[in-house]
């Protein structure tokens, strides 16, 4: 299937600057396609204030739930965000893929757990396929 590209795209993108205390990487993991980008991390200088605006369905997902949690202490260091499953309605599994995703985070990134951030957006009611989440994280296997 091909690609449409939106008319609305620009037909060029400038070289953007690199942010001081900011490193950002994406991978291919095959969440849901192959070939397309789907996990993005981004790693941020210590003691990075972090604020958040939820959604406030009281069906919020895994994700969503672990960093309301974590907001309140104010600093993140890590942010991992796949796409293609929400991680959404997947009960106490979407929970430990959360877990999962943040102890790898942690160990490969050098800090605490709580200064992981997690996000996921995609089909609700499936969960990431922690497998590929986990290999798209630096020393994470």
């Amino acid at each position: 299937m091909a690609l449409l590209v939106s008319p609305l795209a620009p037909a060029s993108f400038p070289k953007l600057p690199a942010i001081k205390g900011v490193r950002i990487a994406s991978h291919a993991a095959g969440i849901r396609y192959q070939g397309r980008s789907d996990v993005f991390l981004a790693e941020l200088a210590p003691s990075t204030t972090v604020g958040g605006v939820f959604t406030k369905s009281l069906t919020a997902g895994a994700p969503v739930e672990y960093c309301k949690a974590h907001l309140k202490r104010g600093h993140a260091r890590v942010l991992v965000v796949n796409s293609g499953n929400s991680n959404t309605f997947t009960g106490r599994k979407g929970t430990s893929v959360v877990a999962a995703t943040v102890k790898a985070a942690a160990k490969a990134f050098g800090c605490e757990p709580h200064e992981v951030f997690v996000s996921s957006t995609g089909v609700i009611g499936e969960l990431p396929p922690i497998d590929k989440v986990l290999a798209a994280i630096p020393d994470a296997q």
